[in-house]
């Protein structure tokens, strides 16, 4: 075991480096969205506090809201917590905040505790704009990102279709307390319990880490006998699973579905170790949240909700475009 776990953390070290040069190169051939009218802008100063600063999938994040920044000719500040900790990011907000920041655009990791904090920025004259996870019955003035029940709906019936409706599924999930991750969860059990012979044995939460993913999976795979397919709701998750699998055999025999377009991701896809990922857009995400906040501070309307584009990428996809 603790050979394995070690190898693990040799693997989790090249993927992160891996990510690095991925993302980069994806958001140097991003094609930009078509941007608002803006005239004689003033130099606003917006913050943009992720929930890891060093996460590959918000570096991707970051470099959409500079790109928009510098077409606009605003300021941003990347600012937050290292690691996940929901105190820091709460000090990040408040900080910014006090820093008479002209809008924070952040996440709502837990509604309960980021609606109360939002609601009293806001009557402090910071406008507050969401993204990746939302706080809806804040004062917030917008979210910018995935439908998060619907991408969980899509997991949900893309695994129900492979699995022909018969199978014991188990969840890793990034967080039990992260809104996004429940509302991803939530979507795929709502699906899954439409079919009488399917059923969620086990979730487990691996704090958005690819050594707990490989954990909680090796704990379930000891728990649990006749696994059928494992669904992970955060980047890591199903490499995490993936790699656990494939030192036990089962990788050819359990089908594997996650999130997100890591480069090992879409690796482990190619040659059958994952089956399926849930694709997002944190670019568009980045890059769309800096144009509705200027709208905002220029007074103009907004919609509340800007739904990023959520689908499933299987090996057949990347084959086409392996080929092209």
């Amino acid at each position: 075991m603790k050979k394995i776990l070690f190898a693990f953390i040799v693997v989790a070290f090249l993927f992160t480096c891996s990510a690095s040069i991925y993302y980069l190169l994806k958001a140097l051939t991003t094609e930009l969205s078509q941007p608002v009218n803006a005239e004689e802008l003033a130099d606003y100063h917006f913050v943009v506090i992720p929930e890891e600063v060093n996460n590959e999938y918000w570096r991707l994040v970051e470099k959409g809201a500079r790109d928009a920044a510098q077409h606009y000719g605003v300021s941003i500040e990347y600012t937050g917590p290292f690691t996940a900790n929901v105190g820091e990011h709460i000090k990040s907000i408040e900080k910014a905040v006090a820093g008479k920041a002209d809008g924070v655009i952040t996440q709502a990791l837990i509604e309960e505790e980021f609606t109360p904090l939002f609601d009293q920025m806001i009557q402090k004259g910071t406008p507050i704009v969401t993204i990746d996870t939302d706080a809806p019955k804040s004062k917030r003035m917008a979210y910018i990102g995935t439908n998060n029940y619907y991408a969980g709906v899509l997991a949900g019936k893309e695994t129900a279709n492979e699995l022909n409706g018969v199978g014991r599924i188990a969840i890793i999930t990034g967080s039990f307390h992260s809104a996004n991750q429940q509302l991803r969860v939530q979507g795929f059990k709502d699906v899954i319990e439409e079919y009488e012979d399917m059923e969620i044995v086990a979730i487990e939460e691996s704090n958005i880490s690819l050594i707990q993913a490989a954990e909680r999976t090796y704990q379930i795979m000891n728990e649990h006998t006749n696994i059928s397919a494992f669904y992970g709701t955060s980047a890591l998750d199903a490499i995490g699973v993936a790699s656990v699998l494939q030192s036990l055999d089962k990788n050819r025999n359990i089908f594997v579905i996650g999130f997100d377009i890591l480069p090992d991701t879409l690796d482990l896809i190619r040659d059958g170790s994952i089956d399926a990922t849930v694709v997002q857009e944190p670019y568009e995400m980045g890059y769309r949240s800096i144009e509705v906040m200027l709208s905002l501070v220029q007074g103009k309307r907004v919609s509340e909700f800007y739904y990023t584009d959520t689908g499933i990428i299987r090996q057949e996809d990347l084959k086409k475009v392996d080929e092209s």
